[in-house]
């Protein structure tokens, strides 16, 4: 399923990638930044190295600018997690790009549903997500929602993408 291109200008000499070690204390401060903006919730330094496998960035040069998770819930079920794109660098398709790394390395692995909850909401309805309850989301809820200082008056939005199983 191809996504809709959003009408911006594309950073195309950033280069999308796995994360590494070194790159989990930026990481950190990028998403923690956000969080306490309250664009987005706080991610402990631990659950990050604990969670390294899941996440893309980019960088310029040595510095990362850009990050996102794509965490595994279940054989059918994956979340974008942690989407974070340093303030210069918004607005030049990079989000766009993490997202779409998330999304094809989904395709690749054949997790058909993906999810996330977010205080942006548009711009994932923007690539074809759409909103649900949050109670649909049971295994989120009851396996990590719960530990949540918000919990239960959560007032991020949950949207969901089907993308079909189509695993290599």
């Amino acid at each position: 399923m191809t996504r809709p291109r959003v009408g911006i200008k594309t950073a195309r000499s950033l280069k999308v990638e796995k994360a590494c070690l070194a790159n989990v204390p930026e990481i950190h401060r990028l998403i923690n930044h956000f969080a306490d903006a309250e664009e987005m919730l706080h991610r402990p330094l631990s659950e990050i190295y604990e969670n390294l496998r899941d996440y893309f960035v980019v960088r310029q040069r040595d510095r990362v600018i850009a990050c996102v998770a794509l965490h595994i819930c279940w054989a059918d079920l994956a979340e974008i997690k942690s989407l974070a794109v340093a303030a210069e660098f918004q607005d030049q398709g990079i989000g766009l790009q993490m997202l779409e790394a998330c999304l094809r390395e989904a395709k690749v692995l054949g997790i058909p549903t993906i999810f996330c909850l977010t205080y942006k909401p548009d711009f994932f309805k923007r690539m074809g997500f759409q909103q649900v309850d949050k109670m649909e989301l049971p295994r989120k809820v009851w396996g990590e929602c719960y530990r949540c200082s918000k919990f239960p008056d959560c007032d991020e939005v949950a949207l969901v993408l089907q993308i079909g199983n189509q695993g290599s």
